[in-house]
């Protein structure tokens, strides 16, 4: 442990935080930048002295627990928390879950592109999307967050995504995402979204119960397929996947071949819109 070095890591990144970072009030009266000791203690749930002893390099050996919380207090990224965790002698151990978060500069580049794309996270929530994609697979906005989820759509909402992307295909995207959700928990074998979203799957659906059951582990590489839109019709798509590794995240694009009805289709979308369209 190396106690000096941990006590600056640890009053460098309180610093470099704002309250409004971490949803508490900014006040009037801060003399210091970023947070005060009290309150990253809060947020971390330890007592103000132990973490005052921490950060002035007088502290006891701080447990993985205690790590943890400061982690997720100070709002760490996977590279940080793993320095923070050696820095205490400790091993850093597998992620606490998929980050939420998507990157400023994807966020960008999604709003300027003309064809429809979404990022989902490793476990197929769908973190953010551009009004091309919300036209072509539903007003994700319309849907409170936890709902936002392919896998529920997929396996919760009856024969509903069959009719929109035909039984074929729904049904090997079934077996691929189920593949990946297993490599997932593997990854993220702490993390509490994750169980629960297997658990509301395997009671609420069979299908995923019986594709469960053969303990498949893949990750995806394509989602390409047909779809069939209720309002511009049949849309043949290829499907552009990037990878985020740092953030465990994909882009997913809609494309379609130049000229084709599908690709006049897909501008049509830019007209219609999400009227008449629902995801739920």
């Amino acid at each position: 442990m190396d106690r000096a070095q941990l006590a600056e890591f640890l009053r460098i990144r309180r610093e470099r935080l704002r309250p409004s970072d971490v949803g508490l009030p900014a006040g009037l009266r801060r003399r210091t930048p970023g947070l005060r000791r009290e309150e990253v203690a809060g947020l971390a749930t330890m007592s103000t002295d132990y973490y005052t002893r921490l950060e002035q390099g007088r502290g006891p050996h701080p447990s993985r627990p205690v790590l943890s919380g400061l982690a997720r207090a100070l709002r760490l990224s996977d590279d940080e928390r793993n320095h923070l965790f050696r820095l205490a002698g400790e091993q850093p151990g597998p992620p606490p879950g998929p980050p939420a978060d998507v990157r400023t500069g994807v966020l960008r580049m999604l709003a300027r592109l003309d064809v429809p794309g979404l990022v989902l996270d490793a476990k197929y929530d769908v973190l953010a999307w551009n009004p091309l994609a919300a036209a072509l697979i539903g007003d994700f906005s319309a849907l409170p967050p936890r709902k936002r989820n392919l896998l529920r759509l997929r396996f919760l909402s009856g024969t509903r995504q069959q009719e929109r992307f035909g039984e074929a295909a729904t049904t090997e995207f079934a077996r691929e995402t189920a593949a990946d959700l297993r490599a997932a928990t593997g990854r993220y074998p702490d993390d509490p979204s994750i169980a629960a979203l297997v658990s509301d799957l395997l009671s609420g659906s069979e299908e995923f119960a019986r594709i469960w059951a053969l303990h498949e582990v893949a990750t995806q590489q394509s989602m390409c397929q047909t779809i069939f839109h209720p309002t511009v019709g049949r849309i043949d798509t290829i499907c552009e996947v990037l990878v985020i590794p740092e953030r465990d995240q994909r882009v997913v694009l809609y494309t379609a071949e130049p000229g084709s009805p599908s690709d006049d289709a897909i501008r049509l979308l830019e007209v219609v819109g999400t009227q008449s369209l629902e995801v739920s």
